[in-house]
């Protein structure tokens, strides 16, 4: 099968969720003999046209960057999506393509595919990894109705959805797509370089009791985190480690150094390295994060294959609780619940499911497998 992946950012040129997904199911597609090109920005060195991993990285556009004022541009978005139209509009209509698959987000890639696929029958995959919906108010303000009507549109276009959770394949359904019609296929892990990462004692570097990783933005709950561990942290005598960035940062540091136990808490800021963090969750006994808006959450799947027991929050616009299952403990996103289950993780308490064979479900060999199904049948019209 001939893949096209398209995606304005290219792994492991920049890091994160969506760009890894592709790179990792792509590059076992392609060991496995199927012909993988990814459309992206000019982010590496080196020519528009290179080979990585066994897949072919195609720069449509520039690298540029891809943040305004902590918040993802749209007139990036919208300029990606111009460039690519043409390009893969040509390569389809040469027929060297089967299927497109487009990540969501952003949308305006997606529209662009949607449009250079027509006349050519190449059927297009989508990988929604959130649905946003009212959340446009908080992110945008008064320019909310224009997010949710993209996001709309871009669910109103001809596609194959795919879902990284339950959750989001419910959300996607209120949309318009019916949820029959949308397959779940979630985000993965690599079992193996997490359990062989090395610890932070091998680097040189300080281990943590208590492990946070993410981005710094509201959603995530670190304050929680925070009041929460400076109950318990002088009665167990633990520390807290704090990885990631984001627009919260230095109210969070604020925060922290008012704490009883501040001295036990530390950021470590933004992690170049994968394995780093990696090291970090096996050290770590437990990984706290109470984020109420996880589209699918792969730092708790890692931190599970660590063997960290991981505190999660139960709430109806996360997909952790449907993630972690029983292999963790999943509570109210509140000061007090996260404190009592901190006190149960902290006393030795595990929960019901081990959490490394809750995590060994999301190897990325499954996924490319599960993946590679859904791309057959949209090719053979099974949808």
């Amino acid at each position: 099968m001939d893949i096209a992946f398209v995606s304005n950012v290219v792994y492991p040129y920049v890091t994160g969720g969506a760009e890894k997904r592709i790179h990792e199911i792509g590059s076992r597609l392609a060991a496995d003999g199927h012909d993988v090109t990814v459309y992206g920005r000019h982010f590496w060195d080196g020519p528009e046209l290179i080979e990585d991993d066994g897949m072919v990285l195609r720069a449509v556009a520039p690298g540029t960057d891809l943040y305004v004022d902590d918040r993802r541009s749209i007139s990036e978005a919208i300029d990606f999506g111009v460039r690519l139209a043409y390009p893969l509009a040509r390569q389809l209509r040469d027929g060297d393509h089967d299927v497109v698959v487009a990540s969501v987000f952003p949308y305006f890639p997606v529209l662009s595919a949607a449009l250079a696929r027509v006349g050519t029958g190449t059927p297009l995959v989508t990988t929604w990894h959130e649905v946003w919906r009212d959340h446009w108010d908080d992110y945008l303000d008064t320019l909310a109705p224009c997010g949710k009507l993209v996001e709309r549109l871009t669910a109103a276009v001809p596609q194959h959805p795919v879902a990284v959770s339950g959750v989001t394949a419910d959300r996607l359904s209120t949309l318009g797509p019916d949820r029959s019609t949308v397959d779940v296929v979630p985000n993965g892990i690599d079992m193996g370089a997490i359990r062989s990462a090395p610890l932070p004692v091998d680097r040189g570097e300080t281990a943590y009791d208590v492990l946070f990783a993410g981005r710094h933005i509201p959603e995530k709950n670190v304050n929680t985190l925070l009041a929460a561990f400076d109950r318990v942290a002088g009665q167990y005598d633990v520390t807290l480690g704090i990885i990631g960035e984001g627009p919260r940062t230095d109210t969070l540091r604020t925060r922290a150094e008012a704490l009883d136990n501040a001295d036990a808490v530390s950021f470590l800021g933004f992690l170049d390295e994968y394995e780093a963090v990696l090291g970090h969750m096996r050290s770590a006994t437990v990984f706290a994060s109470p984020s109420t808006r996880e589209g699918f959450g792969i730092a708790y799947a890692e931190a599970m294959a660590a063997d960290c027991t991981v505190i999660a929050a139960d709430h109806p616009e996360s997909a952790a609780g449907e993630l972690v299952g029983d292999a963790g403990f999943v509570v109210d996103p509140s000061v007090d619940a996260v404190t009592a289950a901190l006190e149960r993780a902290l006393d030795g308490e595990r929960p019901p499911t081990e959490p490394t064979a809750r995590a060994s479900e999301y190897d990325w060999d499954t996924i490319a497998h599960d993946a590679l199904s859904t791309y057959e049948r949209a090719v053979n019209g099974e949808w």
